[in-house]
């Protein structure tokens, strides 16, 4: 067997070096030598010349219409919203990859998903951080059914692919990838070559013998997921955990999915008894009004494949400052000055000279050019005091010159709205087609951001 060869990687030049030094000789940058397993090429008894006399290494090269097509094998994790995000379920074989901050439910998710999976899915939950006596207390307090749950607390890589090929489980978690090691590097834990090294085995191991994989990532400062970048390339699907911090909702989102649709959301709950699915996620997004309020605005917005009501509301206010103040929370502030831009221009509203205050009801971000609309419609109300009439959708993209773009899956932002009770729909001409005559609510096709004027 060939020996392995030791060498270290700079991170910020990926220059190699045969022995660690404190500083990078190539870039000049201090502390940045990683450790890297090289292996050492096996010797070849056959002639150089053999590959050009018809030798293709033992690799048969077949026609893609020749190989036997299998589809993807799924199985239920018996949580919706975790099926939905992964786009069905669990595929055989494949390696997923859940981050978050600290403290946001991802070990709970986890130990709720190996506790509830079917009795034929043989299940391994692998933990680094806890011991086995801590993952039996957070399943008592959970009220977890997890009797016949097989845990392993390990963070040799070594040794759990070891256990892992005796037991042959369907799924296995790993809790997380940042503790574990492998012995073929003397580089401590959490290192970009020790994590690189144990998700490469991990991942080889998932896929040879058809187990699926989850790992859960720590995050860094910034927020990204720590370790190397390639990390997100090796896996199958990267999920993120997201919430606002002062909220007890959790949006999962799915960044990367080679068998599902990405930017997928989950929405879910942290409550006592773990991290419960949200059955109406529209529902937390709108704010219960007696009345109708100047300044707000409900717009159907799409995640994914699913469309969410989310409400806007805006706040104008006379600056008594020079330069008066742009404050957005879940939208984009270049956004906001380039639609103000357009109010002024184009319908001669004079808003130079007021602070303007918008918000996204339930901590949810849109990024999306389908609430161009909402947002112009909400400063505009708060503007002149005005509100529009309770029951009200609007959705739609504005461009620089005022007119009104239509945007993609108008039916299903419908379907939603009437699924909600809402009556009445101002949208782009552009999305208006003779389906919406079935549907039972009023639509109004506008062109320009001056007819939009007449509804506040």
């Amino acid at each position: 067997m060939a020996k392995a060869k030791i060498q270290y990687i700079c991170v910020h030049c990926s220059g190699v070096h045969n022995k660690w030094a404190g500083q990078c000789g190539d870039c000049g940058e201090w502390n940045c030598l990683e450790e890297s397993v090289v292996q050492a090429p096996v010797a070849q008894k056959s002639s150089r010349f053999s590959t050009y006399a018809g030798d293709t290494g033992g690799k048969k090269i077949q026609k893609l219409g020749q190989v036997e097509f299998q589809k993807n094998i799924r199985t239920s994790t018996s949580i919706r919203e975790l099926d939905r995000v992964l786009g069905g379920g669990l595929v055989t074989g494949s390696v997923v990859l859940i981050g978050g901050d600290p403290g946001i439910g991802k070990s709970t998710l986890m130990l709720q998903v190996t506790a509830t999976m079917p009795e034929n899915i043989k299940t391994l939950y692998v933990t680094g951080e806890e011991s086995l006596s801590q993952i039996s207390m957070r399943a008592n307090r959970l009220e977890l059914a997890a009797d016949e749950l097989e845990c392993m607390a390990e963070t040799s890589c070594e040794q759990i692919i070891s256990s892992a090929l005796v037991h042959k489980p369907n799924l296995m978690v790993i809790d997380s990838i940042q503790t574990l090691y492998t012995e073929n590097l003397t580089s401590i834990p959490g290192s970009i070559s020790q994590v690189k090294e144990c998700a490469a085995q991990l991942v080889r191991f998932a896929k040879q013998n058809n187990t699926s994989i989850i790992f859960v990532g720590h995050v860094t400062k910034e927020g990204g997921i720590a370790g190397p970048r390639v990390l997100e390339h090796m896996v199958d699907t990267v999920l993120y955990f997201e919430s606002d911090g002062n909220s007890r909702y959790r949006i999962l989102r799915a960044l990367k999915n080679r068998f599902g649709a990405v930017n997928e959301i989950g929405v879910f709950a942290m409550t006592e008894k773990g991290v419960q699915e949200v059955e109406n996620p529209s529902a937390i997004f709108l704010s219960e009004h007696e009345s109708e309020k100047p300044g707000s605005v409900v717009m159907v917005a799409r995640e994914g494949t699913r469309p969410l009501l989310i409400e806007v509301q805006a706040l104008a206010d006379q600056s008594p400052l020079g330069n008066p103040r742009r404050l957005t929370l879940g939208l984009d502030h270049n956004r906001l000055a380039m639609l103000l831009a357009v109010l002024h221009r184009i319908c001669q509203i004079p808003i130079h000279d007021h602070d303007i205050f918008l918000n996204v009801v339930g901590g949810m971000k849109i990024n999306e050019p389908a609430a161009d609309l909402a947002i112009i419609m909400a400063v505009v109300s708060s503007f002149k005091n005005r509100y529009l009439p309770k029951g009200t959708i609007v959705f739609g993209e504005v461009g620089l010159t005022g007119e009104i773009r239509p945007v993609f899956n108008g039916e299903d932002r419908l379907k939603e709205a009437v699924n909600h009770g809402f009556k009445h729909a101002i949208v782009p001409k552009g999305n208006i087609g003779a389906w919406t005559k079935g549907l039972k609510i009023k639509v109004t096709g506008v062109d320009s951001i001056n007819q939009i004027l007449d509804y506040i």
